[in-house]
């Protein structure tokens, strides 16, 4: 047996995999499975920015591989493909070589959206989420303007290999001084609704699900490293539109806000969509699967928000948000056959509280520290029931297939 090959084919997979935005129990589970396959043991350790796989040779000699994670995309387009060939291999066991190449021919075949596709999905989820956070029509589509002007930085960041944190800093930066120039020039209204719409183009959505189902299959370290880096992110976008706030303000004015336009319901919906679109090309997702994550994204908002019109509170209809939108993605998951984190991740994205963390950075700004206070605990209140959401649906979910599994050995 080539154990060398094998090895090397297991863990280029699973590297590939974590490069992409798989969650750490994909890339050990993956890894795991393809090594068993091959009839052989294995101890495999991943955390975000590293993976270790060991096995065990007939003769008593350990070989291991280590890969270093630098820093990766958000490209869940590979995980769907890099998960489909983890089960093809372990259903047909290739020769080692054979499987090598099956995973070039992944990786060269990989599918990507143009520069201009991109920028179009920016568009759409800045001019999508501005509306469903109090913009009207025209400044909604200049929340969509932000969001191309984000797409511009990063690309341009990207290019200069400038790390996430800086990168997200720079990008708040110069779109909150856009959006408030556009106020004070009186080309928008609603100061709010624009920032917060172009601003939910830089949440961390994907690494926040991460985290949550990291830890919920136990992957604490994990979990844990993620959510740092979500509040690094959080961090980031604050100080970026805090810096554009003050610098208008001290060579301008301070802008002003007009009242929260509320559209229709259906409008809403319609608005949630487009936003859930854009998301959908910036997380690399083809096809019509695109469109069930959008879908997915609606129903997550209609949920909220139809429990916050029949009298609950907000957290409640967040909490039943995430759970329908964690449903929503099983459901897709097992009839698809594709991971549920491609459907979570944008679908639960509407929920996001992006609308906290700028107002929570915005009164520590303005020095209101009662206000920074109390927004910045709800606004951890709203991540925590969205989590437990989402916790209950996947514990359900593996308890139940755990339970198949031991029926089907008795």
């Amino acid at each position: 047996m080539d154990y060398n090959t094998i090895l090397d084919l297991a863990t280029d997979v699973g590297y590939e995999l974590a490069m992409a935005g798989a969650e750490t129990f994909r890339v050990e589970d993956s890894v795991h499975r393809i090594l068993e396959s091959y009839g052989l043991d294995s101890d495999v350790f991943a955390i975000p920015n590293y993976l270790v796989v060991s096995i065990v040779t007939d003769t008593g000699k350990p070989i291991t591989r280590m890969r270093r994670i630098g820093f990766h995309s958000n490209d869940l387009e590979m995980v769907e493909r890099l998960n489909g060939l983890s089960r093809k291999i372990c259903s047909r066991h290739p020769q080692p070589n054979e499987g090598a190449g099956w995973l070039k021919h992944v990786l060269d075949t990989a599918r990507s959206y143009s520069f201009a596709s991109i920028m179009l999905g920016c568009f759409a989820g800045g001019a999508g989420f501005g509306m469903l956070f109090g913009c009207t029509l025209a400044d909604s589509l200049w929340a969509g303007v932000c969001g191309i002007l984000i797409g511009l930085v990063q690309k341009a960041m990207s290019h200069l290999k400038a790390n996430p944190f800086f990168t997200t800093l720079t990008s708040a930066f110069f779109m909150a001084l856009a959006a408030y120039s556009m106020v004070n020039l009186g080309i928008a209204k609603h100061t709010d609704g624009v920032i917060i719409g172009a601003l939910m183009i830089l949440v961390p959505g994907l690494l926040f699900t991460n985290a949550m189902r990291d830890i919920i299959f136990g992957d604490t370290n994990s979990g844990i490293n993620r959510i740092v880096q979500v509040f690094l992110v959080a961090a980031a976008i604050a100080l970026g539109t805090a810096a554009g706030w003050n610098l208008i303000c001290r060579f301008w004015r301070e802008p002003l806000e007009a009242p929260s336009y509320m559209a229709p319901f259906p409008v809403l919906c319609l608005a949630t969509f487009v936003g859930c679109i854009g998301f959908a090309v910036q997380f690399n997702i083809h096809g019509p699967g695109g469109l069930l994550c959008a879908l997915g994204g609606v129903i997550a908002w209609a949920v909220y928000y139809l429990c916050v019109q029949c009298g609950l509170s907000e957290l409640t209809g967040y909490f039943w948000g995430g759970f329908f939108s964690a449903v929503y993605s099983e459901i897709l998951a097992r009839i698809r056959k594709y991971p549920a984190i491609s459907y979570l991740v944008v679908s639960i994205f509407p929920l996001i509280p992006g609308a906290g963390v700028y107002r929570t950075m915005l009164y520590a700004v303005r020095g209101e520290m009662a206000l920074f206070a109390a927004q910045g605990m709800y606004t951890a209140a709203i991540a925590g029931v969205i989590a437990v959401g989402i916790l209950l649906v996947s514990t359900t979910v593996k308890m139940y297939y755990t339970w198949r599994i031991m029926k089907r050995k008795f």
